[in-house]
């Protein structure tokens, strides 16, 4: 499209919020192949809305309200006036009317099939996903997570193991995660801030241990995935990212393929997990007795994103710590055996 290829390397600032609850966040966008990305300053992706599903809340008046799709509680706002025009430009070259003759009204007979095609071949790899995900038992379930241990080993080197690194780390594990069920593993490169697999491992990237003055931005960050393993059944991300081919070898077969698991591995590692409502996290370091505000500034140093978190931690009553100096010395050198 000649409109699109016009504006690709346009970029402005624009506010973006992910839920009408969370803080305005100062975003830099910019106009992609077939996505208008949003990304932080320091050049970090944090969303990909497609062009197509793009709608514009306030026609005509400025600056322009923008969101995802119908019904969705994402939105963001731009004042640039060359960066609105050009989204209009691009939203009305995709979304044009040319007049119903000719050839032209066959092709618009035609749209409507192959539209139901098309969302068929998009709905169905999601469905027989989700569908095989949920039939899979714990034992399965358990045999893959080991296995994605492994991939992800090959990426990151082994865990880090030293004995009383580990014994500090257990004592944290306890701490947070009493019911059981989670085992936390500290690797010593690659991975950023924290993953999940299957078999309820939380990975942490060695910084997070090593780069702070106390613990509770560790608790945070393993708060905040273990919020995100809830809400999203992480067998369903490996499905997703090792395709539909492996999804239905997994069902028929009874083992999901290494190249499936590999690909996964690789973007877990990759990938830097996504943003939470400030509203649940509050929840969350309540509920577990934690206070937020050193992961708050840990995530913003100036506290302005997460400035809810902060005031919430600053209102809650004083919480004992949750390790020792001693203990937490040990788990910042886990990693030197």
């Amino acid at each position: 499209m000649t409109v699109l290829a016009k504006y690709q390397r346009l970029e402005a600032e624009a506010i973006w919020r992910p839920d009408p609850e969370d803080q305005r966040r100062d975003v830099i966008v910019s106009i992609g192949d077939a996505t208008l990305t949003i990304g932080a300053p320091n050049g970090t992706a944090i969303s990909h809305w497609s062009l197509p599903a793009i709608e514009r809340r306030n026609s005509g008046q400025r600056p322009a309200l923008y969101t995802p799709g119908a019904d969705t509680p994402e939105t963001l706002e731009i004042a640039d006036d060359e960066m609105i025009d050009a989204i209009e430009a691009v939203l009305k070259a995709i979304h044009g009317k040319p007049g119903p003759t000719g050839r032209l009204r066959a092709l618009l007979i035609a749209l409507p099939v192959l539209a139901v095609v098309l969302a068929a071949a998009m709905w169905l790899p999601g469905a027989i996903t989700r569908y095989t995900a949920s039939l899979v038992p714990e034992g399965a379930r358990a045999e893959i997570g080991t296995r994605l241990r492994d991939e992800v080993r090959r990426l990151t080197g082994a865990p880090c193991a030293d004995a009383s690194g580990l014994r500090a780390l257990e004592k944290l594990q306890t701490r947070l995660f009493p019911s059981g069920g989670t085992r936390l593993v500290v690797l010593p490169s690659a991975l950023a801030e924290t993953a999940h697999i299957p078999d309820g491992t939380i990975l942490i990237g060695h910084r997070l241990v090593e780069d702070h003055e106390s613990p509770e931005v560790l608790a945070g960050y393993l708060l905040a995935e273990d919020m995100r393993r809830r809400a999203t059944d992480p067998l369903k991300r490996i499905l997703a990212d090792a395709g539909l081919g492996s999804a239905l070898r997994l069902l028929t077969t009874g083992r999901l393929d290494d190249e499936g698991l590999r690909r996964h591995a690789e973007r877990l590692v990759a990938s830097r997990p996504q943003p939470l409502p400030a509203k649940r996290l509050i929840a969350a370091f309540e509920a577990a007795g934690v206070p937020g505000s050193a992961y708050a500034y840990a995530i913003d140093f100036s506290g302005e994103r997460t400035k809810p978190l902060i005031d919430a931690s600053q209102s809650g009553a004083p919480s004992a710590p949750l390790l020792g100096d001693g203990d937490w010395i040990a788990l910042q050198g886990i990693c030197e055996s």
